[in-house]
């Protein structure tokens, strides 16, 4: 058993960095939209009216299926719901 550690799960279960960097900004938008619909005690069928998507696509927004969600579409229900998405780009250490 190894005791190295890592910054992030994404950085222990991806195979690259640019892969770990893409599913924690990807899973960090998922969050905040999950969360935006449950504060507003949104249905699935609202929340998909007001993102403009299906309602089986939020479904799998709250149920976590991350593989099925890439960036510019999370980015686009983000900006749906009223939120401004920055990204900070650091040199890795």
């Amino acid at each position: 058993m190894s005791n190295e550690t890592f910054r992030s799960v994404w950085d222990a279960i991806e195979d690259t960095p640019a892969e770990a960097e893409n599913m924690k900004l990807r899973s960090a938008l998922m969050m905040s939209i999950k969360d935006y619909i449950a504060r507003n005690n949104m249905t699935q069928a609202e929340a998909a009216k007001a993102f403009g998507v299906t309602q089986p696509r939020i479904s799998d927004l709250n149920r976590g299926k991350i593989g099925l969600f890439g960036l510019d579409a999370l980015v686009t229900m983000a900006a749906a719901a009223g939120f401004h998405v920055e990204m900070k780009i650091l040199q890795a250490a």
